[in-house]
Parts: structure tokens; C-alpha cells; sequence
């Protein structure tokens, strides 16, 4: 999975689920568009979903750290390169 495939899907999932068309890719989500943690937790299970499997609680404690869509890409971008994706 490409760096380019990962933020074209996570784009889709912000557009399709959270109604974001076009987020800057350095913005503070929480701030420009009031993602929430319960936005977090579904973007968690689109993310597994994905992968084609679980996060382990020890990969969802990462998360908590994100704030951005670059960062978001950062993260997916590292757990499919540990899951050999």
C-alpha cells in the first residue's frame, strides 16, 4: 500500500463519513472541523477495516496522538508496512 493509495482512501473516508471534503493535510482536525472521539473510534475502525484486521489496544494508544491527516497517513502508512501490506 502506497503513501498515495493510503491518503486517497483516507480522504474518501473523511468525505463519505464525516461529510470533510478536502481537509488540509497539516490542519488540527479537532480544531478546524470538530472531529471528536467518536469520530476517532470510527476512523479507527475504517483504518481496520483497511488493513483487513484488528489494531491491537498498544496500536490504538498511538492514536491518540494524531491530529492530522498527515499524521493519520504517517500511522496507517506504519502499520500496513508491520503488517507487510
Amino acid at each position: 500500500m502506497t503513501r498515495d493509495e493510503i491518503l486517497t482512501r483516507i480522504l474518501s473516508v473523511f468525505e463519505q463519513e464525516f461529510e470533510i471534503k478536502n481537509p488540509g493535510l497539516d490542519e488540527n482536525l479537532t480544531e478546524a472541523y470538530e472531529f471528536d472521539s467518536i469520530d476517532a473510534l470510527e476512523l479507527l475502525g475504517e483504518i481496520e477495516k483497511m488493513l483487513g484486521s484488528e489494531l491491537s489496544r498498544e496500536e490504538k494508544k498511538e492514536s491518540m496522538e494524531i491530529r492530522t491527516i498527515n499524521q493519520i497517513c504517517d500511522y496507517v502508512e506504519r502499520l500496513a508496512r508491520s503488517r507487510g501490506l
